[in-house]
């Protein structure tokens, strides 16, 4: 296939095939550089250079309710992890003046569980309106990850300034109830709609290397398109320890390039974000990555340690790209 080819087609508005899609996915290793190069077509035509840098808050850690075998924070989980309840709204607050002195365009404040509480939102929306209020936040824009929404909790998160709502699909349809059985697919299709029918941005995608074929790839790019996601994080599967799934293959750096070209030719104009198990899985070869992706976590994850801002700024600066709204505070 001409990968070009099929990059000028897709900036004159022609939609991709699940076929072309899964293509993409099947391409070989000496295909890589080629794929890359026509993902960077369409990345380069809508975002330039720009990286959208996000630093990522989690707020409550553990005893989650839900069985979601890939995660480490679940209560059937044995993994060695920090477990805590919700920060304070000063702690919160203190994490986002963190992510303005990084340069962060974004912070992303995340808590463990299957849905928040009415003590939980009340929290996020008191800290959410002294963070746009506090000077040394600057203008950092705020995501938050607080599990199934309903109506009012969105419309309660966006009044408070809430800017973006995170709520990961995972996986295909298809291949979701095995790695949960807690909760369905549909739950987490009605919380996306209630994110955009308040207003929100909406963040969502998933996670490559679960054990799914490549067409549950190719179902999930094409479902963050049904759903309208303004933002997409494609994370790599990093084993953890404890979890049902310790003991899986994380995909190869190959296979994540090849993942996040797909869904930038799936998903032209919308943000996609490099995001879990970036330096895990990829290594030496994570500069790359930023040829399909304009996003990036800095500074750690969840349960897990990053590389650090440093080094990421030193990454972007060699491969030739600048974060994105960048002020130095």
């Amino acid at each position: 296939m001409n990968w070009q080819d099929l990059s000028h087609r897709t900036l004159q508005g022609q939609r991709i095939s699940r076929d072309e899609a899964l293509a993409l996915l099947e391409s070989s290793d000496d295909e890589l550089l080629a794929v890359l190069d026509a993902a960077f077509i369409i990345r380069k035509a809508y975002f330039g250079r720009k990286v959208h840098v996000q630093v990522i808050r989690n707020a409550r850690s553990g005893r989650c309710s839900e069985n979601c075998g890939f995660c480490s924070q679940s209560v059937a989980a044995t993994s060695d992890i920090q477990r805590y309840s919700m920060q304070t709204s000063e702690e919160i607050l203190g994490g986002a003046i963190e992510a303005r002195r990084l340069g962060a365009k974004r912070y992303c404040i995340v808590t463990s569980g299957r849905r928040p509480s009415d003590n939980d939102i009340e929290r996020i929306c008191e800290t959410a309106r002294r963070i746009k209020k506090t000077e040394d936040c600057g203008s950092v824009e705020i995501c938050t990850s607080l599990g199934i929404l309903d109506d009012k909790q969105a419309s309660d998160l966006r009044h408070a300034g809430v800017d973006r709502y995170n709520h990961n699909l995972e996986t295909s349809e298809r291949f979701f109830p095995t790695i949960c059985s807690t909760h369905g697919y549909s739950d987490r299709i009605a919380t996306t709609k209630a994110v955009k029918r308040a207003g929100l941005d909406l963040c969502c995608g998933g996670i490559i290397g679960l054990g799914e074929t490549l067409a549950d790839r190719v179902d999930l790019a094409f479902s963050v398109d049904a759903v309208e996601a303004d933002s997409i994080p494609v994370n790599f599967f990093n084993p953890r320890s404890g979890t049902p799934l310790d003991k899986t293959q994380p995909p190869t750096p190959a296979d994540c390039l090849r993942a996040l070209a797909m869904f930038r030719f799936v998903n032209p104009k919308r943000e996609i974000r490099a995001a879990g198990g970036r330096e895990a899985c990829l290594g030496a070869l994570q500069a790359l990555a930023l040829y399909p992706a304009n996003s990036i976590f800095t500074d750690g994850y969840l349960t897990t340690t990053g590389q650090g801002w440093e080094a990421d700024r030193r990454m972007l600066a060699a491969a030739g790209f600048s974060p994105s709204g960048w002020t130095q505070a």
